[in-house]
């Protein structure tokens, strides 16, 4: 079709497209039929970050620019799947320019919090073993407030993705401290970029040992400096309304705070850099 890439010419291929997209964030979600009316994040566990993902990957799969103000037609696979054949019937204007991600160095550097030395470094894809543990030893308001959902163990398929990052697209930096003679994970800060490149999506997790010893500050400016430092213009956030401790550290890290009319539940923090 003119002025898009790629073969997809029915619908049915597009659905299928759109489906192997899906899975392939969500892995959990492979061979469970998806409800074509129904919300997505209603039916698969996509947190923030997942969902910009997807976003991402409809475009590379299926050749078609979706702004950030379109966004919210996407909420279901029958919204998604109409949107792109509506998008491939335009006339052709050229892909648009995708910004290239500058690969400033990463920190790797040592803080002393509380007579406690914790180390701040990039993710591993090694670190899958430290991750669970992290996200098991979480309390489970802890766990629902960074992943929206309601879970103790992250699949092989979800700590393979948290871990096993480019560093360029999708940066995480984790911060570690010897304790009781092993190296354990305290906390972790991360985000994405978005598809055309200027902006990203963060999201930051401190064990609850840790809240309040002032680790996220240090994660979060760490975070928003690399990000600086490779070009990136905007970080934004999605915070669930009730989190009232992390509206108020987005606020004292200079994030405004706006209603997303399509969830009272959730909150979008945004910031320039």
């Amino acid at each position: 079709m003119p002025g898009h890439t790629g073969s997809f010419v029915d619908t049915s291929e597009i659905r299928n497209a759109v489906t192997a997209t899906v899975e392939s964030i969500a892995p959990e979600c492979a061979g469970k039929p998806l409800e074509p009316g129904r919300p997505l994040r209603g039916q698969v566990e996509l947190d923030s970050l997942d969902w910009l993902n997807v976003v991402a990957a409809l475009h590379e799969r299926l050749g078609v620019d979706i702004p950030e103000s379109d966004y919210g037609r996407l909420s279901t696979l029958d919204d998604i799947v109409a949107y792109v054949e509506a998008r491939r019937r335009e006339p052709a204007a050229g892909p648009a320019p995708r910004a290239a991600v500058p690969t400033a160095p990463l920190p790797d550097a040592t803080h002393v919090i509380n007579d406690t030395r914790v180390r701040l470094r990039p993710m591993r894809a090694d670190d899958s073993d430290l991750e669970a543990e992290f996200v098991r030893h979480l309390s489970g308001d802890a766990r629902y407030k960074r992943f929206m959902a309601t879970m103790r163990e992250l699949s092989d398929a979800k700590l393979r993705y948290l871990t096993d990052v480019d560093q360029v697209r999708h940066v995480a930096l984790v911060a570690t401290a010897d304790i009781g003679g092993r190296q354990v994970e305290v906390g972790v800060a991360r985000y994405i970029v978005d598809p055309v490149g200027t902006g990203c999506e963060f999201a930051i997790t401190v064990d609850d040992a840790w809240q309040g010893s002032g680790l996220a500050g240090i994660l979060m400016h760490a975070l928003m400096g690399v990000a600086r430092s490779r070009g990136i213009a905007s970080m934004e956030g999605i915070v669930l309304a009730a989190n009232s401790r992390m509206l108020h550290f987005t606020r004292q890290l200079g994030f405004s705070i706006e209603r997303d009319p399509e969830d009272r539940q959730t909150l979008r923090v945004v910031r320039a850099l």
